[in-house]
């Protein structure tokens, strides 16, 4: 039968992670203000606080909060202080942990930390209060990247996908593929370890139907991926043009403030501008290029050289076109080169004119950047053009991590594979191979069946703290 082995038995020997350990670190952002906190968390947690805070640390009941001061070696206050047990298991590592709040600013939480330091805890390294979580059972491993997902969050969709894996409501779909799995698994190993018992769970076209309803969920979670990725990725939006046709002045347009310099000299802009750029909870890295055309001047040859690098590489273009004047054939050139499905073309100046040539492409969107008309409607469009079937609702879940996709395309696979060899009558061994593959590749997700490298390679990626 299949064997799952818990990987919680396996990390403790990570080499950069030590396992079982006190650790400590600042869990709030360098710099001024009110408050800053340090965390402390592992089996010496109450004892290394009970060195150095006024109070009897021991003594408190854990969600308590303490006013106290903490203590230099010598005795002398450094700092008042708000103090919080979390006794394990009611902590978010599972372990015994200590929170101190102390008045804001790097030099007054670095002294804390240093006496801290100083009577046995040793420096957290990044990620590791949220290893100590997974490995205690307070987190499996999508929520664990959830954490990181929350806090790189840039925008209100973003934030939502990020609570809702945390939740987890994406570990709850991979559970219910691992059950259904796991059973057709097993009437598959029974097959292969009793032959001549001619055991009868199910009939080999129920066991496909079975097999194929959850193939059809998996693909269907793993199509998410465009959505997931829409969502928490840093999109780039770049505006690409010939000289003078308002690249600049869209910019500032959609920013809504004066970002790009505006002439009527073409070639003003030299290099690529870049902003940040939020529309209907997308984020977007706004890149306004150089005017594309040919050039006998060097540095704007560069500029030129930039803009067509920023167009290949970016996820979403929007082609400039002058309504004002014919197209010219540097204009066609530009068309040719924009890949229709993620191009968006823009007529500007159309307080001047409309567009008089007719382009084989989708609607296009009529602007006046200067006047600031048609600015919304080109908002819509940029919703439309990355949601190919329309924004996911507040309820579906989806993959954002190309962790994740990853894995379930394997899994996919592995599973379609299986399929394969029951429907061609071949040896029950092949297809119960093809299932345990499918399941590993699951549990890769959710972290029962991960490697030493992966878990490093999560967990090195978080800041200092968490």
């Amino acid at each position: 039968m299949l064997l799952f082995v818990q990987t919680c038995e396996t990390i403790m020997h990570l080499p950069d992670y030590q396992q079982p350990a006190t650790i400590a670190a600042i869990a709030t952002a360098p710099g001024t203000g009110a408050i800053a906190i340090l965390r402390i968390s592992g089996p010496d947690s109450i004892a290394i606080a009970q060195k150095i805070f006024t109070g009897p640390v021991d003594q408190y009941a854990s969600h308590s909060a303490h006013a106290g001061h903490i203590l230099a070696h010598d005795g002398s206050i450094i700092d008042h202080v708000l103090l919080i047990p979390f006794r394990a298991p009611r902590s978010y590592t599972g372990h015994d942990t200590v929170e101190i709040h102390c008045h804001g600013g790097s030099f007054i939480a670095r002294q804390i930390l240093t006496r801290i330091l100083e009577v046995g805890a040793r420096p957290a390294l990044p990620g590791e209060f949220t290893l100590q979580a997974f490995l205690n059972g307070k987190l499996d491993l999508a929520q664990a990247e959830a954490v990181q997902m929350l806090i790189a969050s840039k925008s209100e969709l973003a934030r939502q996908s990020a609570c809702q894996q945390l939740d987890g409501a994406l570990s709850a779909h991979i559970q219910s593929f691992q059950k259904e799995l796991t059973r057709i698994a097993a009437i598959l190993e029974a097959w292969v370890d009793f032959p001549e018992e001619g055991l009868e769970f199910t009939t080999l076209d129920e066991l496909l139907l079975d097999l194929e309803k959850v193939l059809e969920s998996m693909r269907r979670l793993h199509r998410t991926f465009h959505d997931g990725k829409a969502i928490h990725s840093d999109l780039s939006l770049c505006l690409i043009g010939s000289p003078n046709v308002g690249k600049s002045s869209l910019m500032n347009a959609l920013l809504g403030k004066d970002r790009a310099i505006v002439t009527e000299i073409p070639g003003t802009t030299r290099d690529s501008l870049e902003e940040e750029l939020k529309i209907h909870g997308m984020h977007f890295r706004l890149i306004d290029t150089a005017g594309i055309r040919e050039t006998d001047e060097m540095i704007e040859q560069e500029g030129v050289r930039r803009s067509r690098q920023a167009m290949q590489q970016s996820d979403l273009i929007l082609l400039i076109l002058d309504a004002s004047r014919p197209m010219a054939p540097n204009d066609t050139e530009l068309l040719k080169l924009t890949p229709p499905e993620s191009t968006i073309i823009v007529w500007n100046k159309t307080d001047l004119a409309l567009p008089s040539t007719a382009i084989d492409r989708e609607p296009a969107v009529l602007i006046s950047a200067k006047n600031n008309q048609g600015i919304d409607a080109l908002k819509e469009a940029i919703q439309r053009k990355i949601w190919k079937n329309g924004p996911p609702s507040k309820e579906e879940v989806v993959i954002a991590s190309l962790r994740h996709f990853q894995a379930i395309e394997r899994a996919i696979e592995s599973a379609e594979s299986a399929s394969a060899a029951i429907k061609e009558n071949r040896s029950p061994e092949f297809a119960a191979f093809d299932m345990r593959t499918c399941l590993n590749h699951l549990g890769t997700i959710i972290g029962t069946n991960v490697s030493e490298d992966i878990l490093n390679s999560i967990f090195s990626q978080f800041c200092v703290g968490k």
